[in-house]
């Protein structure tokens, strides 16, 4: 029965306005070589500039480059639109993990915002 219910949910996720404006802006922003190269380098660098942050380093080459990135492809309508697209997705996807977190009596902890 719960798996039936997640197969449900992953279903009506799937069918989401998030889900499909994700799908559609990633597959826009993929088209062009460069903006695809800038956006992984970003998710990357993502990765690097929370683990320089928790660290206690937020002045660190990762930061510095992520920001600079972050600035380009803000000017880059479809790589904007994804990254803005991804957002809403993935804070859809963080308040149902609460949500069910929530009803098991789970401490989310570092993962809640």
């Amino acid at each position: 029965m719960v798996y039936d219910t997640a197969k449900q949910l992953a279903a009506e996720l799937k069918a989401s306005e998030e889900y499909r404006t994700y799908a559609l802006m990633r597959e826009r922003a993929n088209e062009n070589n460069t903006t695809r190269a800038l956006i992984e380098e970003y998710n990357k660098l993502q990765i690097r500039a929370q683990a320089a942050m928790i660290a206690g380093d937020t002045e660190g080459e990762a930061v510095k480059k992520l920001q600079k990135i972050g600035e380009l492809l803000q000017f880059d309508k479809d790589a904007s639109a994804y990254l803005m697209a991804e957002f809403r997705l993935k804070r859809m996807l963080g308040d149902v993990y609460k949500i069910l977190a929530e009803a098991v009596d789970v401490d989310l902890g570092p993962l809640e915002a």
